[in-house]
């Protein structure tokens, strides 16, 4: 048998966005198509050099791409490393023991520590297709790791990519597992404690299944997407940064997991618990302040639950050498006023300002979380965290950090821009709000836009108990174009749990 030689091919840069996802184009006539016996979605390895890199193969019957040329879209162009033109090697990538392992896990197996980092390192590597890793996220979700399994997969994260060395002393983080629209606490915490004199080198995610995350509001204020080195010099000069973990390569598998689960809107335990101690001991924190909020359509919504999850993440964290304190809050409703990068910033100003139309309840969530954070603090009694957060608030000390920490990252010009097209929805009886449901108007904000497109989201006009009138707006949603407006119209009028009154 004739073996299979590598084929040598220009390489050409195909401007096609393919969200995470490695696409490698041939064209029909070229020699290794099917010289070589690739096939459509085959997995097929380019290699130049030390410089490789695996992707899904697409074939092409137009005259855009030479026969003698394969084709790459931007993620993989720019994983790759290697300039245009440049002659590559095309080859099979070879077997992939590691999804062996997510067959097992399919089937109800335990997977250990060395198979969690194969599975691991073959993610970070973009080894696998996205049915692949779709598997992988699936088996995790459908049958639940148990806590020994977390550890494995979270150490396995944490043993990739890069991982930031403070030198010593105590550094700080605070993170909400979500689920509750609004909720943006951390830009108004950061500050309060960076202005303490704590340094809280703050990663945080873009939206997974919600309409916006705590990255996706700040990038409507600034630069998110820093460097290593310059979050590391923000974090000396200003003692925090409000950075998005995903550019920093900071436990880089978990954002290659999040563009599966977003899709799918899939967020289980297991892989959650994985993704959120990974990040913080990737970042070098020692101490962590967890907030679970609890409601019957939060993503937590009973309890004991919580409780559960709370040993689950003291037990992981303990583990991994992390101090974890967490937090159980209530998630009845969403938080704050605004659903959407742009909302949500407003209500931040809102509060660092000290204005008198600032929601309370953010305010308040955030002021409760600053008060337990400052109490890791060893001059800081327990009971006394909260007067000195809302010391730091009231004086405008928190401010003027949140607004050197936008300096330093790189300040966005320009006003918030709502979307231009909205619709209210309006109560159709007088009476008091009795339910406001977290999962649908977060279906809403996204349906409106949100994240994506900044301007769009919900604007939560009134809260649970609050008395209405007939025809008194509830909620408006402000969109950025007419068919996303009509789409979330839409689901508006056919949804009736969104907000209900009686």
């Amino acid at each position: 048998m004739t073996p299979r030689v590598p084929q040598q091919l220009a390489l050409r840069r195909v401007p096609i966005d393919t969200s995470r996802e490695n696409v490698v184009f041939l064209h029909a006539e070229c020699a290794a198509f099917p010289g070589l016996g690739f096939r459509p979605l085959s997995k097929v390895q380019l290699s130049y050099d030390h410089h490789t890199a695996v992707g899904s193969l697409d074939i092409v019957r137009a005259d855009w791409l030479g026969v003698n040329e394969v084709g790459v879209c931007e993620y993989m162009f720019q994983r790759l490393g290697v300039a245009e033109g440049t002659l590559v090697a095309l080859s099979y990538p070879g077997i992939l023991h590691s999804t062996n392992s997510i067959r097992r896990k399919l089937a109800g197996a335990r997977l250990n520590r060395a198979e969690f980092d194969e599975i691991v390192r073959d993610i970070v590597s973009d080894r696998f297709s996205k049915v692949e890793l779709t598997a992988f996220v699936c088996a995790c979700a459908q049958n639940n790791l148990d806590r020994d399994e977390i550890v494995d997969l979270t150490l396995a994260m944490t043993g990739v990519g890069e991982t930031l060395d403070w030198g010593g002393g105590m550094i700080v983080d605070k993170h909400c597992i979500g689920g509750i629209p609004g909720n943006r606490t951390s830009p108004i915490v950061v500050p309060i404690l960076a202005a303490y004199g704590m340094k809280v080198p703050k990663t945080s995610s873009r939206a997974i299944t919600s309409p916006a995350g705590t990255a996706d509001t700040m990038e409507v204020f600034c630069n998110v997407e820093l460097s290593l080195d310059r979050m590391r010099e923000i974090v000396e000069k200003e003692g925090a940064c409000l950075a998005w973990g995903g550019a920093i390569d900071l436990s880089p598998a978990d954002d290659v997991i999040i563009s599966v689960e977003r899709p799918l809107n899939i967020d289980s335990q297991g892989q959650m618990i994985a993704s959120i101690l990974s990040k913080k001991k990737s970042a070098g924190s020692t101490h962590l302040l967890l907030d679970i909020p609890v409601g019957p359509t939060a993503k937590v919504r009973r309890m004991e639950v919580a409780a559960s999850l709370r040993r689950q993440f003291e037990y992981v964290a303990k583990e991994i050498g992390l101090h974890i304190e967490v937090m159980i809050s209530n998630g009845e409703q969403p938080v704050g006023r605004g659903v959407g990068p742009a909302l949500e910033a407003r209500d931040i100003l809102a509060v660092l300002e000290n204005r008198e139309d600032a929601p309370s309840d953010l305010r308040e969530h955030s002021l409760q979380l600053a008060g337990r954070a400052l109490e890791f603090a060893e001059d800081i009694k327990g009971g006394e965290g909260y007067g000195v957060a809302r010391e730091i608030l009231r004086s405008g000390r928190a401010l003027e950090k949140f607004q050197a920490i936008i300096e330093a990252q790189g300040r966005r010009n320009g006003r918030l821009q709502l979307g231009q097209y909205t619709f209210e929805i309006k109560s159709d009886c007088n009476g008091r709000v009795r339910r406001l449901d977290n999962f649908a108007i977060a279906r809403l904000a996204k349906l409106a836009g949100a994240p994506l497109s900044r301007g769009a989201g919900v604007e939560v006009l009134r809260k649970l108990g609050d008395e209405v009138k007939q025809g008194e707006p509830l909620l408006r949603v402000y969109s950025g174009t007419p068919a996303e407006s009509a789409l979330a119209e839409d689901y508006a009028t056919t949804e009736k749990t969104i907000i209900y009154c009686a």
